[in-house]
């Protein structure tokens, strides 16, 4: 059983934002509902891995588990089954410019008055208010926005975007979140309601240290420059004979032990002080990074180790899917997926997935299985919901499914 079994989800969703989420609650127990636009479906669908590889990683990653129907929520018809479908669930999660289910009759009104139950989780890009809200955007818009990039990369050198779609992943976090408190204000209240947050809200959710120090003092943090700027420490990432490592945070008495190791006790004497602001931290920064250049690695992790220093090596994918603590923690897994060949026998194989980094003792998370094709489900959940094969007929020849 999981955490969420019992739970019924409908997620009219694109891309990262609200997809993330509802595969967040199907890995908890619920059960999503996937609805996508006839002969298209999810654009996430159409973001080829490379030129070698044409599945995609944004579908694949935000979308296992879930059961696909494809429905034209444009057209009358398609507006009635997603109503449907909406007195069905428990939760709708969408990530559609604001007012476009609205426009579409669909919005929460519509959707409370044949359910007054639902919890609706809508995400945006810059929020349901105000002038920019009509505006279309995607991760980059809040990266840039909500101040982030200002602050990557070192001083004088251009804004560096954060090479994930960390913005759509913060949003929808934000929006499993306050789908779970309003489920559970729905327990006390009988009464489901609207949930609305969005990518720019979620860079500065993120920030809340960041901007609250911004915000006390008028002064712009900066660059990080190898290291957090509002960090005063030994909290930076130096370069090593054969890559990089990060050294976060010495301080007390291992900050002698970590002179006496790296070969540099004099340092002690030049930078007692028990804080290191900005330019105590680029002197110490170009002692050291000489120092570092001269090993490598794992050399230095080992030797960090050893002397209970905190530290941690700076790995690309590769390397991080080569570690076995990133196993035994289930943050990667294997599902075992059927498989029929060419024949018509049936198989088994393994496939690595991504699983949410939640471990639950009594209700444990599942390890989904593949991304559905589009539209798998549509005629299966349809029957579900009372619709007979007339219905469906007459739905198809219309086009609204």
């Amino acid at each position: 059983m999981g955490a969420l079994d019992g739970i019924k989800v409908v997620e009219a969703g694109l891309l990262v934002q609200a997809p993330q989420a509802a595969e967040t609650l199907c890995a908890w127990g619920a059960e999503v509902v996937k609805v996508e636009l006839p002969g298209f479906g999810d654009q996430s669908r159409w973001l080829p891995t490379s030129a070698q590889e044409p599945r995609s990683g944004y579908f694949v990653g935000c979308n296992r588990g879930k059961r696909s129907v494809t429905v034209d929520l444009r057209s009358e018809a398609g507006m009635q089954v997603f109503l449907r479908l909406a007195g069905w669930a428990d939760v709708v999660v969408t990530n559609f410019k604001p007012g476009t289910m609205e426009s579409w009759g669909l919005g929460y009104d519509d959707l409370a008055a044949v359910n007054p139950r639902v919890v609706v989780a809508a995400g945006s890009t810059f929020g349901p208010d105000g002038p920019d809200a009509a505006r279309e955007g995607a991760d980059l818009s809040a990266q840039a926005a909500g101040g982030l990039i200002s602050t990557t990369g070192a001083d004088g050198e251009p804004p560096t975007p954060v090479g994930v779609t960390i913005a759509d992943h913060i949003a929808s976090l934000n929006l499993v979140s306050g789908i779970l408190a309003a489920l559970l204000a729905r327990e006390l209240t009988g009464r489901g309601q609207l949930v609305e947050t969005s990518l720019l809200g979620g860079q500065i959710w993120a920030q809340a240290s960041e901007y609250t120090a911004y915000l006390m003092s008028g002064q712009l943090p900066g660059r990080a420059n190898h290291g957090n700027p509002l960090v005063p420490g030994l909290y930076f990432v130096l370069p090593t004979a054969d890559g990089w490592i990060a050294i976060v945070g010495v301080v007390g008495p291992a900050r002698a032990t970590f002179f006496d190791l790296v070969g540099r006790r004099d340092l002690a004497g030049r930078f007692p002080q028990p804080i290191y602001f900005e330019a105590d931290k680029k002197a110490l920064y170009e002692e050291l990074a000489p120092v570092f250049a001269s090993r490598t690695t794992g050399e230095w992790c080992t030797m960090l180790t050893s002397a209970g220093i905190r530290h941690a090596p700076v790995r690309d994918y590769s390397q991080v899917a080569e570690d076995p603590s990133v196993w035994l923690n289930g943050y990667l897994a294997e599902a075992d997926l059927p498989e029929v060949d060419a024949a018509g026998i049936g198989g088994r194989r393994r496939n690595a997935v991504v699983c949410p980094p939640v471990r639950f003792s009594d209700t444990p998370a599942r390890i989904l299985l593949d991304a559905p094709e589009l539209g798998a489900h549509t005629e299966e959940v349809l029957v579900e919901l009372g619709y007979s094969w007339e219905d469906i007929d007459s739905l198809r020849s219309r086009s609204a499914i």
